[in-house]
């Protein structure tokens, strides 16, 4: 394991060209019903849509101001983690929640290599405080959320509707399918993850990064 990652806090300079932080949206419900999700002590646990969350009156605002109205699904991703063992982007904008401090590892999709391979020295870290809602481009490569402090994380994750969940395997038409892990997913994994298995792209060149 290597040193860990310098943390900056997310409302640095240096965060602007990958997300920003939005104002306005109140999301106390949400965050309280997040209490209740598990919080796995050694892993992580992402769940694409939960019927609690997505029943909460912060939903409709979410939609319409941050989707333009288009349907969205409310999750989450909760556990105890250090790593980055992988990166993966959208087609459309991310919105992080966490309930508990957390740290996002980002990086730019435009640094990925003509061959899909990306050097993970290019990723920064950035610390958010409970109660942040935070917008990542859709241009942001990110993953799991790692620990803002002991005791692990709680992150609510908003996407447009259906991604992340299951996608049919397809002869590749384009040289980035071999990316495509789920709907709206395309994914390049560190080989120290261990998810070749599952069929993950391996690309990620450097260290596993960790903070």
């Amino acid at each position: 394991m290597g040193n860990p990652m310098e943390v900056k806090p997310i409302t640095d300079a240096a965060f602007r060209k990958y997300g920003h932080l939005v104002d306005g949206l109140d999301v106390a419900g949400l965050l309280e019903k997040m209490k209740a999700t598990p919080l796995p002590e050694d892993s992580t646990v992402y769940v694409a849509s939960d019927p609690v969350l997505e029943g909460d009156s912060a939903c409709e605002a979410i939609t319409y101001s941050l989707f333009g109205g288009m349907p969205v699904q409310i999750g989450y991703c909760n556990g105890n983690n250090h790593k980055l063992n992988a990166v993966e982007y959208h087609r459309n904008s991310e919105i992080n929640i966490p309930e508990t401090d957390a740290v996002f590892i980002v990086g730019m999709q435009q640094d990925i290599e003509d061959d899909f391979t990306y050097d993970t020295s290019k990723m920064e870290a950035f610390y958010a405080p409970a109660g942040s809602v935070i917008e990542l481009y859709a241009t942001t490569l990110h993953y799991a959320p790692c620990n803002g402090k002991d005791g692990g994380f709680r992150v609510i994750v908003v996407l447009p509707k259906g991604t992340n969940t299951d996608i049919e395997s397809r002869e590749a038409a384009t040289a980035e399918d071999r990316l495509l892990f789920a709907r709206n997913k395309w994914l390049i994994a560190h080989e120290e993850a261990g998810l070749e298995g599952d069929g993950a792209f391996v690309g990620l060149k450097g260290e596993n990064l960790c903070v």
